[in-house]
């Protein structure tokens, strides 16, 4: 058998084995495993290309490699940081390559009481306050990722920027496509969105605690 009938012959081959890979993605239902058989099929057409010198096939399936490749790092990172943030400080810093960022002014209002809710924020800098109990945010705070699981979904408070900052918002769709492309990152979101709303519970019980505390201390006896 000479080279060009070898070279074609390992191109049916290489054609066959990818189109199985090809096939096999549309029947996934997650988005870590499609990823994984498309830089599979992609790996085996490169493979091919090359007995057969074909640049541009072998060019394009390069290319669609590395960025299955990169889908896929940034999908099993996101995974595994809402691990780590369920098991500690419930930080969301995971959510932060899906952000945008957004410049804030003394005076902003990001969002007003009983608007409809729509996304989430992430403060980086700057100084913000929850207008109707007062309530400053540090820095590192996350706040309205509540909103996507109430069932009105209606903002509770007014937020407003009392010093010039920079916060990262994401859209309660673009967390629902996450939530949708991988179940795994769905149930960890969901076990933090529960951490944080008991978090929250526990910290308005100890200020009521706080404040009928003095209400109920009996006086001393002169």
């Amino acid at each position: 058998m000479d080279t060009s009938h070898l070279a074609d012959h390992l191109g049916t081959i290489g054609s066959l084995a990818a189109s199985f890979f090809v096939v096999a993605t549309y029947t996934m239902r997650t988005m870590i495993p499609l990823r994984a058989f498309g830089m599979l099929a992609n790996l085996v057409l490169m493979i091919t290309a090359v007995p057969l010198h074909n640049v541009l096939q072998f060019g394009l399936h390069a290319g669609l490699f590395c960025l299955n490749g990169y889908r896929l790092h940034q999908m099993l990172l996101l995974v595994r940081e809402v691990k780590k943030s369920v098991n500690s400080d419930l930080s969301m810093d995971w959510l932060k390559p899906f952000m945008t960022e957004r410049k804030c002014e003394a005076g902003d209002m990001l969002f007003y009481k009983n608007e409809k809710a729509e996304s989430m924020f992430y403060i980086v800098s700057g100084r913000y306050r929850l207008v109707e109990s007062g309530i400053e945010l540090p820095v590192g705070a996350i706040v309205g990722e509540l909103g996507m699981l109430s069932p009105s979904n209606e903002r509770t408070q007014s937020l407003e920027c009392i010093e010039s900052g920079t916060v990262l918002s994401v859209s309660y769709r673009q967390v629902e496509q996450l939530y949708v492309q991988n179940p795994e990152f769905g149930f960890y979101f969901l076990r933090l969105a529960s951490a944080r709303l008991f978090q929250n519970i526990g910290k308005l019980e100890e200020r009521l605690a706080e404040r009928t505390a003095p209400a109920t201390a009996t006086p001393e006896l002169a």
